[in-house]
């Protein structure tokens, strides 16, 4: 177990923001992090838990506290079952099921980050999602003082959100493991109509494995979402609002500001999203909104790739970040009536301040 005082965080972190922390850790065993978090716990101190960093926004004053780096590893395959320990880099972890003939996860290449956080956001992309593949999860419980295993019920997943999320302080992921599929060698049925048009198949329609996970790191490296540090599109936390859930009164409201603003003719984009909701696209608000791609004229801007994106050009602070998001955040209110979510954790800071 590694220790350091006055430990930058910015480079921990895709964005590449961030003050330093108080004290920094890193793990590389469960038992590792347990006692790390056990030790912080005993002594009421301030605990931030950091695995990839990719979904993690740092204020610019850092962390008074003990930020703890899961490095954690551990990749083990029993026929259609996997376990990941919480340190296992994503992408390589999809890589590596698609090799073994694996379906089921795909869909998530190149998505940056740790596997102990895929869970803790439910995470999801071109129409798969972590929960529909995630059995149980290993993690060690502050409140109780154990490690327990929680069943996928029980993790409560919903739309980028789940148990760990709405408890923030309590959970710690240790390791997750998930139920794949073989199904000679093809993915799972293409769910993401882009993706399908892309592939030249119908919504349904399997294809070969690595034909999938090849397809989709071309889409998402056309949007900038995959990592390269010689492009600033991607020194970003990936998509920064979640698409937001409106219920029907919400969704008429909306409907009105649309026509409004836009035209009658216009249709804003609409998706289920369960009983008397519909799922809108915050990519679309924000670029009907005027803030089209490459907005900004400071440190930190809109993707020149895709409007979901603010992007650190090289030499911003937190508090550019913040900035631009708010003034996203306000313009779309203004224009749509709807208030965007940020999507990444903020630490220290928050959009509301």
């Amino acid at each position: 177990m590694q220790e350091l005082h006055d430990a930058p965080l910015a480079p921990l972190t895709t964005f590449r923001l961030g003050g330093p922390a108080t004290r920094l850790i890193t793990a590389g065993t469960d038992a590792e992090v347990i006692d790390a978090v056990r030790a912080a716990d005993d002594t009421g101190t301030p605990l931030l838990v950091i695995g990839g960093g990719s979904n993690l926004v740092i204020g610019d004053k850092g962390f008074e506290g003990t930020a703890l780096r899961i490095a954690t590893r551990g990749f083990e395959l029993d026929g259609t079952r996997l376990e990941l320990a919480a340190g296992e880099v994503w992408t390589d972890a999809v890589a590596r099921t698609v090799a073994a003939g694996l379906a089921g996860i795909e869909c998530l290449a190149g998505i940056p980050g740790s596997a102990g956080a895929t869970p803790i956001q439910n995470v999801g992309a071109y129409g798969q999602e972590v929960s529909a593949t995630i059995t149980d999860v290993v993690a060690y419980d502050r409140a109780t003082r154990a490690t327990v295993t929680l069943t996928n019920e029980e993790c409560a997943f919903s739309y980028r959100h789940s148990r760990f999320k709405a408890e923030p302080e309590r959970y710690v992921v240790l390791r997750v493991r998930f139920q794949l599929e073989d199904a000679d060698g093809l993915s799972a049925p293409v769910k993401y109509a882009e993706t399908a048009r892309v592939l030249g198949v119908e919504p349904g329609d399997r294809v070969p494995l690595a034909r999938a996970r090849e397809t989709v790191l071309a889409l998402r490296a056309g949007k900038g979402m995959v990592l390269d540090p010689e492009d600033h599109d991607t020194w970003s936390a990936g998509s920064f609002f979640t698409n937001p859930i409106l219920t029907e009164e919400q969704f008429a409201a909306f409907h009105a500001c649309v026509r409004e603003h836009l035209g009658e003719g216009t249709e804003p984009p609409a998706y289920p999203a369960g009983e008397g909701h519909t799922k809108t696209s915050a990519a679309w608000l924000i670029d009907k909104a005027g803030f089209t791609k490459g907005y900004g004229s400071g440190p930190v801007r809109i993707s020149t790739k895709h409007t979901l994106a603010l992007t650190n050009r090289g030499e911003a602070t937190t508090a550019d970040l913040l900035a631009l998001a708010r003034e996203v955040v306000a313009g779309v209110h203004d224009t749509f009536g709807i208030t965007l979510v940020n999507e990444p954790v903020t630490v220290g800071v928050s959009l509301d301040d």
